[in-house]
Formats: structure tokens, sequence, C-alpha cells
């Protein structure tokens, strides 16, 4: 599993690491004190030998880069802040395929839902479940009756 943390400071923890061993200390004292194995501490110390200390550099992230730049995602939060109704829809309730189309309507993007639920992730928004509630429904008459009849209707120990 990958070591939580940027890639700068992950660059700046190997090269930290690397300095205390050229200072004399032991893999296994940099690896206790940097939470690293000492094979991680080897493969550090062999790479900056091998490549000076551009060898310890962050590199760029493996995989497929995001449909959606940092500055559209920033955006994006901003049109789901406004609300589903703002956008059309009759609830206030965003789902994955709502906010699927969204996208595909505000970026030319589109996102199956599990997409979707990646920049969300990425955003650090989360699942809720509305709340079922009646529209009726009175919390000032309900306080009342909880303070005042529903101690009269409970039963009380003998």
């Amino acid at each position: 599993m990958r070591t939580s943390g940027s890639a700068q400071e992950l660059e700046r923890r190997r090269r930290q690491a690397v300095a205390m061993l050229n200072r004399g200390y032991t893999p296994a004292e940099v690896g206790e004190i940097f939470g690293a194995s000492q094979g991680a501490i080897s493969r550090w110390r062999s790479a900056y030998r091998e490549g000076g200390p551009e060898a310890l550099a962050a590199k760029p992230h493996p995989g497929k880069q995001p449909k959606l730049d940092e500055r559209q995602t920033k955006r994006l939060e901003k049109l789901l802040l406004k609300g589903a109704r703002h956008h059309g829809w009759d609830t206030d309730l965003w789902t994955l395929p709502r906010i699927a189309v969204l996208i595909e309507r505000h970026f030319g993007v589109t996102y199956d839902q599990s997409g979707v639920w990646h920049v969300l992730k990425r955003m650090n928004w989360s699942c809720h479940k509305p709340q079922r509630r009646s529209r009726n429904r009175d919390d000032e008459a309900i306080a009342h009756w909880r303070k005042v009849a529903w101690p009269d209707i409970k039963k009380s120990p003998k």
C-alpha cells in the first residue's frame, strides 16, 4: 500500500532519509524514524548513489489523468452547491446519474456512475441518505407532546 502524503512530502522524506544515511545512521535506524522498511531505505540509497539527488525526485502519478482538472472540479462543486432544483430537477436530491448529466452539460465529459463517485471522493464529498420526514411535520407540537402527553402515557416502574 502506498504511503500517505503528497508527492512532494514523500520526496522530502526520501531526501531526509538519505541525508541521515550519509551522516552515519544505519538503515534500521532511519527506517524506524521514517516508518519505512529497511528494503525501502536501501532502494533510496541505491537510487541516490546511481542517479544523484534527481533519483529521489517525485515522479508523475501513474495511471490515467482525471477527465476534469482541478479548476473544473472546483467549478463542479460550486454548481452542486446551488442544488439540483437550480439545474432543473424536481427535488434537491443529487444522485450519481444526475451529477453525470450535470458534468456532461457543463464540461462535455461523460462519466458512468462509478466515475462520478470517484470525482466526488476526490472532492471529499460523501454519500448521504435524505431523511424521511413528513412535509407537514410540526417540531414544536412534537416537543410539546413529548413533554406533556408522553409522561402520562409512558408506563413507569412501580
